[in-house]
Parts: C-alpha cells; sequence; structure tokens
C-alpha cells in the first residue's frame, strides 16, 4: 500500500514511510492511495468474529507486507486490551464507550496501535524518533501513557495552559521517562500550527520528527476499528445504523467514513460539534473558513480548523451534494451540553461527560428524520472523570475514582512553559 499527499498525489510513500513522516513534507496529510471494501461474507459473520480478528480484517490492506502478519496480530492483540461495551441509553440510542483502555480515552487505541508500529519499525535501528504531538486534552495522556518506554522514541507533548482538564494536564505531565510535556502560552491551534512548522523545518531534520496526532495515518487509520465493533453488536436489529461523532479534529468520523469505504453498513453519520462550527457552517454555505478555537466544557473539541476534513473530502471528491447523503453536523452550546447531561442522568440513570453529551444531542436530531426506523450510536469518547470538574456539579453527584486516574492524581507535574515557535525550535535543538 502506498500513501500520497493531499497536496499532491505524486507523492508517494510506503506505510512505513508516512507513519515516521506523519506530515509530507508538502504539508498535506498523507491518505491511501486506494480502498479496497471487504467481502459481504466477512460483514455476514462478524458477529462471530473477535474484535481482534475484525481489526485485522480491517487495516491489513492499509499495512501490507510492511508488518508480517504474525507481528500485526501481536500488535492488535496489545492494542485492544480492554473493552468497548455499548450501553442502552434509551430506546434506539447508545453509547458506545471507548473509554476502558489505560487512559480512560479512545485515544488509546491509536497512541498504543502507532507507538507499537513505531517498535516495530526502529527494531534494528539506533537512530532516535522524535514524537511531537499537539494535544486539546486527551491526546497526550493516551500518547505519553502509548509510548512511555518506548526504545529509540523521545515524546513531546504540546498542551494549551489553563485549557485542559486537571486530570488530563496529570497524565501528560507526571510519568518522565522519555516524555516531555510544554505548556503553550495560547489554545489549541497555536499548539497544532507549532507542531506542523517544526515538521517542516529544515533545521530540525536531525530529529527525526513524526506526529502522534490523527494527523499520522497510524494514529488515524485504527479509529475505525470502533464502528465495526458497534455494527458487530447491533446487526441483530435489522435497522439503518446512524453513528454521531463528537467532533474535533475530525480523525474518529474520517474514520469511520473509512470504515464505510471498506464497506461497513452504516447509513449516516452525525459531526456534533460546540461552539467551533468550522464544519456546520460548511454545510450551510459551501464555504470552509476556519476561525479561531473557542474555549468550551467540551475542551478537546476546541479546534476551530479540523485537521482531518480534507481527508473527508477527499474521500467524496469534494462534492458536497454527495457527502450530505452520508453526513450532517450540528452544534451546540455550553448550556445545551449541560442540559443533556442532565437529562441522559434523570431518565436513563447513565453520566455522560460533556463530549459524549454532544454526541449524543447530534444523534438525537438525527434520528428524528428516520421516524424511529433506525438505530444508533454515539461515541463516550472519556471517562467522566477526565472532567469531573464539570460533571459533578452538573449532575450534583460525586465520581468514583478510577484506578487508571488514581494513580496519577498524587504525582508531581512537570511541564516546560513555552510562548512560541522559536521557544519550541530551541527546545527541540537541544
Amino acid at each position: 500500500m502506498k500513501y500520497y499527499s493531499l497536496n499532491n498525489k505524486q507523492q508517494q510513500v510506503t506505510f512505513q514511510e508516512a507513519v515516521i513522516q506523519g506530515l509530507a513534507p508538502d504539508k498535506g496529510l498523507y491518505f491511501p492511495e486506494k480502498i479496497t471494501a471487504l467481502p459481504t461474507s466477512f460483514f455476514d459473520k462478524i458477529e462471530h468474529l473477535s474484535n481482534e480478528e475484525i481489526a485485522f480484517h480491517a487495516i491489513q490492506q492499509f499495512i501490507g507486507e510492511e508488518i508480517p502478519e504474525k507481528e500485526l496480530r501481536q500488535i492488535l492483540s496489545e492494542t485492544l486490551s480492554f473493552d468497548f461495551p455499548l450501553i442502552q441509553i434509551e430506546q434506539n440510542v447508545y453509547s458506545l464507550e471507548l473509554f476502558h483502555g489505560p487512559t480512560m480515552a479512545f485515544k488509546d487505541v491509536g497512541a498504543r496501535f502507532m507507538s507499537r508500529c513505531l517498535a516495530y519499525f526502529n527494531r534494528h535501528v539506533e537512530q532516535k524518533n522524535t514524537v511531537l504531538v499537539a494535544t486539546s486534552g486527551d491526546t497526550g495522556g493516551a500518547v505519553a501513557s502509548g509510548f512511555l518506554g518506548v526504545k529509540g522514541v523521545e515524546v513531546v507533548i504540546l498542551y494549551p495552559s489553563g485549557k485542559v482538564s486537571d486530570i488530563q494536564e496529570r497524565q501528560l505531565t507526571t510519568l518522565g521517562q522519555n516524555i516531555t510535556a510544554l505548556e503553550v502560552d495560547g489554545v489549541f491551534d497555536d499548539c497544532q500550527d507549532m507542531v506542523k512548522k517544526a515538521f517542516l523545518d529544515a533545521d530540525l531534520n536531525h530529529k527525526n520528527l513524526t506526529s502522534a496526532n490523527s494527523i499520522n495515518i497510524a494514529r488515524w487509520l485504527p479509529q475505525m476499528f470502533y464502528f465495526f465493533f458497534a455494527y458487530k453488536a447491533l446487526k441483530k436489529y435489522e435497522k439503518p445504523l446512524i453513528a454521531s461523532c463528537p467532533s474535533g479534529n475530525f480523525g474518529n468520523i474520517c474514520a469511520g467514513i473509512i470504515a464505510k469505504k471498506l464497506g461497513l453498513p452504516i447509513h449516516h453519520f452525525v459531526a456534533a460539534t460546540n461552539a467551533n462550527d468550522t464544519v456546520p457552517r460548511f454545510l450551510e454555505n459551501g464555504v470552509y473558513e476556519a476561525k479561531p478555537s473557542i474555549a468550551t466544557i467540551s475542551n478537546a473539541m476546541d479546534v476551530g480548523n479540523p485537521s482531518n476534513f480534507v481527508r473527508i473530502q477527499e474521500m467524496y471528491n469534494n462534492d458536497l451534494a454527495v457527502f450530505e447523503k452520508d453526513f450532517s453536523s450540528y452544534t451546540y452550546t455550553d448550556e445545551e451540553t449541560k442540559i443533556a447531561m442532565k437529562n441522559i442522568y434523570i431518565n436513563s440513570g447513565y453520566v455522560a461527560e460533556p463530549h459524549g453529551a454532544i454526541g449524543y444531542l447530534g444523534l438525537k436530531e438525527e434520528l428524528k428524520k428516520d421516524k424511529n426506523t433506525a438505530i444508533g450510536f454515539f461515541l463516550e469518547t472519556a471517562h467522566p472523570i477526565k472532567f469531573l470538574d464539570v460533571v459533578e456539579p452538573v449532575l450534583n453527584l460525586k465520581l468514583e475514582i478510577p484506578k487508571q486516574i488514581e494513580s496519577v492524581l498524587n504525582k508531581e507535574k512537570t511541564s516546560i512553559k513555552i510562548k512560541n515557535y522559536n521557544e519550541l525550535k530551541a527546545f527541540l535543538k537541544k
């Protein structure tokens, strides 16, 4: 399998090269040269397959012979070593919980998969790679955990000062070893812009920089597994399936569309956003106009210029009319999010955090159009404890601290404060 830059289809690389480079030299995101649908027999028997077997068949074509089957299956076994339960909230509405991994966020899957791919590629190499990543919340903790102690890899995480939750911050600033956290005076978009600039800086070529954000194919592609797992559980209802994704950088929903291109019977996708409404506005007027991100209580989605949207446009050949048949997007305020959290808890006893609540709202809106003929799920992307400063006062309850979180609460935070790209560059050149 070859991957091309979305800025220049003639510029093609291998899977290994795309993983190590992260971003193409021309600033383009990498995209697979082809997507071959899986046979219908695979979906006919999917309910009888393990998650690891499903994941292997879904992703194998994107890796080809670059990682042998035995090693790839081992990588997937380690990546998917926790559950992905589907919880019924109300009639035709389910929550797909993606937070049962080590850092209690959906990004554990992509981070674990990528770290193990990189470790495989570095198995006979003495040179070091520097994984440079921007986080608006959960990416940093998942990457820190996934890459902790990986041979030949240094991890540098940029996060916006004061704009991630206390637990999120602790998860990325307390591990030490090969993990360094840089606290940026700015917003997530500033962090992401610095990361992209560093990749293109010739002065830093010797650092072998790569990204563990969803711009990296090895972080992004495994996110399609969630949609296969949900279909496996809901197939028995024989209803059109709607997938609602709380969307910030649009990696999850983009991976879901890849799953659909592979033949997965997803009827419709919903991108539910907070006040950062670049994509909903695009669907209204056909004009993609990024704007500075706005701080909200669903901070992991505070992205004004979602990187992965160009991949979605590529899959629909920039044809808005065709795209809208498969895709809707809605935006919700903090107040609407809080009301949804309360209603979910009152009606079902289920504790949703702000991102999941936005996914729920988007799903409910889309289900109105299908008059109870469809069934749907929303992604619950992080454990409510990650946002206890919002969840506890909104729902008037005290959350129990899971063991994964308890282990970091008493550790000392260590970060380096930076203000601009020059300070990042100076740090990386040390």
